[in-house]
């Protein structure tokens, strides 16, 4: 099988053709448009077929050549970077550099043979790029909060514009999210049936639509809840190793992250949050794993909707 494992940085990606002899030819390229091109290119001079390519999910610099080789009919795949890392440590790579990681993603990919990615949506990729920016420019606005506490007063004046101005482009960037979904009918309708659920306000339907937490990306609620890290992760061994279940985080940080404070308003400002509480602490459950399990709920709940296109119902959830 042919494979190119590509190892993804800012200005450059390392690639590992692994041939069908299991040798490996080398390339380095800009990670731009023209060095995308490059690649296909060589490719193109070392092979006769297409390569299964590989790369993994870090940032979002992944993205532009993942979208450039699958829209030219390339099998690509994206995976977690936690199974190349467990991967490489099970072949005992002893030396890591960006060619190095790239050989190791090209074998991963020859032995395992990873699902295909599918680009999203372009209308996906828009929104999450806003929500993206929406949630940097609210970590600058804390950021520049906390610093005008302690300010002097020879700097507050500079501290105070920069915040104004933080919120203005805050409204704004909150606006064109908002007119994106409108414009958008599949968005919209989605939109809509998520605005059911009690405690899921504009910020979190805008972060689930930008994520495609619907059935046309997963098959079913729990792998939805493992893309964002939800799921639990037993820990057990014989008689004498049992520790208690924990949240895998084996997911995407900044969805799981932005979940937590949905859970806290679902929890304790609606009827049947304060129900779903009440069950787990009298079952004996700590705060923190109620709070994880209306986080993993609030997504299967979003799912759920989305997938039969009716809106919430309490009584189900009560039952």
């Amino acid at each position: 099988m042919l494979c190119l494992g590509i190892d993804v940085a800012k200005l450059k990606v390392d690639c590992a053709l692994r041939l069908e002899t299991g040798k490996h030819r080398a390339k380095v390229v800009e990670n731009t448009q023209a060095g995308f091109a490059k690649l296909e290119a060589w490719l193109q001079s070392h092979t006769d077929g297409l390569p299964h390519i590989c790369m993994e999910a870090t940032g979002v610099y992944w993205e532009a050549i993942a979208e450039f080789f699958a829209r030219r009919g390339y099998r690509v795949s994206v995976v977690n970077p936690a199974q190349i890392k467990a991967f490489s440590q099970a072949q005992l790579v002893r030396t890591k550099t960006d060619q190095v990681d790239a050989k190791v993603i090209a074998e991963f990919c020859a032995k395992h043979g990873p699902e295909a990615w599918q680009p999203p949506p372009l209308s996906e990729q828009e929104l999450k790029a806003m929500v993206l920016r929406l949630d940097a420019l609210l970590a600058m606005q804390t950021q520049e909060t906390n610093r005008l506490d302690v300010a002097r007063e020879s700097v507050r004046a500079d501290i105070e514009q920069h915040i104004a101005w933080l919120g203005e482009q805050i409204k704004q960037l909150r606006k064109r999210v908002r007119d994106h979904i409108n414009d958008d009918p599949d968005m919209r309708g989605r939109r809509d049936l998520l605005d059911t659920i009690p405690g899921v306000g504009d910020n979190t339907i805008a972060l689930l639509l930008a994520y495609g937490m619907h059935a046309g990306r997963f098959d079913n609620g729990r792998q939805a809840a493992a893309f964002a890290g939800l799921d639990p992760r037993q820990h057990e061994s014989g008689s004498s190793v049992k520790q208690r279940p924990r949240m895998s985080k084996i997911g995407h940080a900044h969805l799981r992250k932005n979940l937590y404070m949905p859970a806290m308003v679902a929890l304790y400002r609606t009827d049947w949050g304060r129900q779903f509480r009440t069950r787990l602490e009298a079952a004996g459950k700590p705060a923190k794993l109620v709070i994880g399990a209306m986080m993993r709920k609030l997504v299967h709940v979003a799912f759920g909707v989305l997938k039969s296109g009716k809106p919430f119902n309490q009584e189900l959830q009560n039952a």
